[in-house]
């Protein structure tokens, strides 16, 4: 079944859309859910590397078993996703202390920044180094 603009059900772009409306849903939602339970006693810092750890596991599991499907190489892949990942997260990890310790943005604004300034790197990334 075609959609519009060529997209179809079974082609990978259209997965990776999928796949990553959820991941970001799920990374957004973790990042809140870790800021506002520890933003008191731990640095933001601290906080992004936790929420990182959490959200590239739940995006690599769903690029690897709905989007790329690749077989094997777990292990090999997972850290492959974190070269990938581990850009985009110190960019964002700093993006995040930036915004919200120096310009006081309020964190769900800021969060909401960094991950739609990563989405288009990220896939680039996975199509030619995760799971090539």
């Amino acid at each position: 079944m075609k959609l519009p603009n060529g997209f179809q059900i079974e082609s990978r772009q259209f997965r990776y859309l999928l796949a990553g409306g959820w991941n970001t849903c799920f990374g957004y939602a973790t990042g809140l859910f870790v800021y506002y339970l520890l933003h008191d006693n731990y640095s933001i810092v601290l906080i992004g590397v936790l929420t990182n750890i959490a959200a590239i596991t739940m995006a690599f599991v769903t690029h690897k078993l709905f989007v790329f499907r690749t077989i094997g190489n777990w292990l090999a892949e997972y850290l492959r996703s974190y070269l990938v990942y581990g850009v985009s997260a110190i960019i964002g990890i700093a993006a995040l202390w930036l915004l919200v310790e120096q310009f006081l943005v309020p964190f769900w604004l800021a969060q909401l920044l960094v991950i739609l300034a990563t989405v288009g790197i990220t896939y680039i990334g996975h199509s030619r180094i995760t799971f090539r």
